[in-house]
This record gives structure tokens, sequence and C-alpha cells, in this order.
């Protein structure tokens, strides 16, 4: 995984690698927002999902149902939000896509409704409107 020599994701150690293929990795992350937060990086560096090849994103879905897998045997939560942040518009910090696989739990907000509209918390509640 050493295509940039500057960047994180490119010099991730072995011992941090949860479950890997051919074209991606699945790693803990290291900031998680609940407990099991996992994040998948594809091994080329490349800071866009809309730049990876076919297999890259075949094997970037494939790990999500693995992370999904992984973390429901070992935590069993209620629920998961899979994001990504494209762009420094939607918030990403390292310029090497990766994919967020959150894993929720009842009670850990107090209503979890509109789960990522609350980025816009005038547009979450749209039930209600």
């Amino acid at each position: 995984m050493r295509n940039d020599e500057n960047c994180i994701f490119c010099n991730i150690p072995k011992d941090r690698i949860v479950w890997e293929d051919e074209a991606v990795v699945i790693i803990n992350d290291n900031y998680p927002v609940s407990k099991g937060h996992m994040l998948i990086i594809p091994k080329r560096h490349v800071s866009s999902f809309f730049d990876t090849s076919d297999k890259e994103k075949f094997s970037l879905i494939l790990a999500i149902s693995v992370a999904k897998e992984i973390i429901s045997k070992t935590l069993s939560p209620d629920g998961y939000n899979i994001g990504i942040n494209e762009g420094v518009a939607a918030g990403q910090t390292i310029m090497h896509l990766h994919i967020h696989i959150i894993p929720r739990y009842l009670g850990d907000v107090p209503d979890p409704r509109g789960g990522i509209r609350w980025l816009f918390p005038e547009k979450a509640e749209y039930w209600n409107k």
C-alpha cells in the first residue's frame, strides 16, 4: 500500500489491517464516532470514489458487507451509517478515499430520524413538513 509517501492511508501498518483483498483494506477508525467505527480504504492512492476502477468499486462494496459482518458479530449494533466525505466542501480532510462504516445503537442520540440530514439541521426534520 505504498503509493504516496506523505499519505497516511498509503502507509498503514500491517498490524492495523482488519481485513484486505487485492484492492482495499479495512481498518478501525483512529477517531471513532461510535464503538466499532471502521474505514474501508482503497490500496491505490485515489481521492475520489468517482475515480476508482470497476474492480475497486466492487471491492469497496464487498468490504462494506465484510465490515458490517465483523462489527455485527462482535458488537451487535442496532443500525449503521455508511458514508463518504467526497471533496473539501463535503468535509474530506484526508485526500485518499475512505468509506466510513459507523455502527449505531438505540439511544446513542435522542432522535436518530433524518440521519445524515442533520448536517443541515433546518432540513433534517422533513417528516414535520
